[in-house]
This record gives C-alpha cells, structure tokens and sequence, in this order.
C-alpha cells in the first residue's frame, strides 16, 4: 500500500488513477489487476484476487477492505488466469457505478427546496 491511501493492495499513479497488482503466492509473478478512476475499484479488485490467490488467508477476511462485497462466483484456489479477470470485471463495475452515480457537484436544488439530479440533453440546446 502506498502512502496516502485507505485502502489496502492499491496505489494512486502520478496522474490521478488508482492501479492495483498482487504477487502470485510460491512465485516472484506479480499479477496485474488493471487501472482504475476510483481507489474503492481497485481495493475490491486486490480483495478478490487475495481472497482467491490465497486459500490459506481466506478465512481472515478483516485483511480484506470489503469483506461483504465479494461476488458469489468467487472461491479460493482460482487460476491466477481467472483470479485476473474476476478482480478486473467485478472493479470495472465499481467504477461504472461511479461513473454514473452524481457527485455532489451535479446536484442542485430546485425552486421548490427539492434536490435533483441535473440531466442535460441535446434537446435542450435546440432552437
């Protein structure tokens, strides 16, 4: 974990996204996890892969950073293969989920007090 970030098994690139990678346990390998725009993608992408990569760690999931966020077709033992591409769906989805959830800078309020999401389309810039 690099200094400054909350989570574990990830680190933040100069540029501002978040890569995370696992060494192959019996082998100096390191697997690559993939770079992502949210830490929390690339923490859930370390989880799974450590939780798979390691049979023996599995059962002490307080080292995992979200421990109830595992996906169901995980399982210890994996192919560091598939470890790969579990680890590398499951955080781009994180990521999608981010991508689409409205930060706080795209909501306002209505006249009404209301809080509402701003959606901006074409239509609404034709004459």
């Amino acid at each position: 974990m690099s200094f400054g970030a909350k989570y574990r098994g990830i680190r933040k690139r100069k540029w501002g996204k978040w890569v995370s990678e696992i060494r192959v346990p019996g082998s100096s390998e390191r697997l690559w996890l993939g770079t992502y725009t949210s830490p929390e993608a690339a923490a859930i992408a370390h989880d799974i892969a450590y939780y798979c990569l390691r049979p023996e760690s599995s059962s002490s999931l307080h080292k995992l950073n979200f421990p109830s966020m595992l996906p169901p077709n995980v399982q210890p033992g994996m192919s560091p293969t598939s470890v790969q591409k579990v680890a590398s769906d499951a955080a781009m989805a994180i990521d999608a989920q981010f991508l689409t959830t409205p930060t706080p800078a795209q909501k306002h309020v209505d006249n009404y007090g209301q809080n509402q999401d701003l959606n901006i389309s074409v239509e609404d810039y034709q004459y």
